[in-house]
């Protein structure tokens, strides 16, 4: 059957492929339109398929929050382009998918993936894009935070986000924000010194051990200074008890406390494409 124009519009409307792509799906599919959609997404998976060897080190990275504040979310949308990363329609999809994690509390990336967006699973909204946009497109990170309160922090380019939680609110939210930012600026490795992994904590000790036995102090000394050593790492990697990046004479947990004596950092998550 002939293939007119306004079918071709509506096609690339629903799907977002080239208008050719369309045109063509359309021909395989005799005009019909649901079949010419299915061909179109599995157009997607295929091109997914033959990019898979393909890095996808670009990307948007969003966080956000629920209406009541304790329940965040993060999710990272891999592609291969800086250009495709910055498009407006990617970042929204992003954003699609970030909104339907929150309202379901979805548990994992796993299930992340299982969620439907207008009626098709975001897996399948995945490997679509790579079809339409004609690159490997990779949902490659989801995590969360559950707390009394949950801030997010989204750094100028979609680059960089951050959740953080708290033991309770505050009436001056720009303080939760603060530490927010912290943890993007910092990179801290854990909330405070007994939230560092004990694999971490055994490896700074050996690198503190071997680098001042380079230096040749006396072996009997070296447990004493090696702790020494550990304590300076907790101290400018554990996020409670670095120097606050707005007020450097103040640990975090003082900038805290000199809010309300009683709060504090439950969790928090950072990830980035940039390092």
């Amino acid at each position: 059957m002939a293939i007119t124009a306004a079918d071709v519009m509506k096609l690339r409307k629903a799907t977002g492929a080239g208008m050719m792509d369309c045109k063509n799906a359309l021909a395989d599919a005799n005009g019909d339109f649901d079949a010419a959609v299915q061909i179109i997404r599995e157009k997607g998976k295929l091109v997914a398929n033959k990019r898979s060897d393909r890095e996808a080190s670009e990307g948007v990275a969003l966080a956000g929050v629920s209406d009541d504040n304790k329940f965040g979310a993060i999710v990272v949308l891999n592609c291969e382009t800086d250009f495709v990363a910055k498009n407006e329609d990617f970042v929204n999809k992003t954003k699609s998918f970030l909104d339907a994690a929150i309202a379901n509390k979805a548990a994992d990336l796993e299930a992340l993936k299982a969620l439907e967006v207008d009626g098709r699973t975001i897996e399948s909204h995945v490997a679509e894009q790579s079809g339409v946009i004609g690159e490997k497109i990779e949902l490659s990170f989801y995590a969360k935070v559950e707390a009394e309160a949950v801030v997010p922090y989204i750094h100028p380019g979609n680059k960089l986000a951050t959740l953080v939680g708290f033991n309770q609110g505050v009436a001056d939210v720009q303080i939760l924000k603060d530490v927010a930012m912290q943890v993007a600026a910092m990179s801290p490795v854990a909330v405070d010194k007994d939230n560092v992994a004990p694999e971490v904590v055994e490896k700074e000790l050996e690198i503190a051990k071997e680098k001042f036995r380079q230096e040749g102090k006396p072996e009997a000394m070296l447990d004493k200074i090696a702790q020494g050593a550990l304590n300076k790492f907790f101290k400018e990697n554990t996020l409670l008890n670095q120097a606050f990046v707005k007020d450097n004479k103040q640990t975090v947990k003082e900038y805290l406390q000199s809010a309300d004596k009683g709060l504090t950092v439950t969790e928090f998550v950072r990830t980035t494409l940039a390092e």
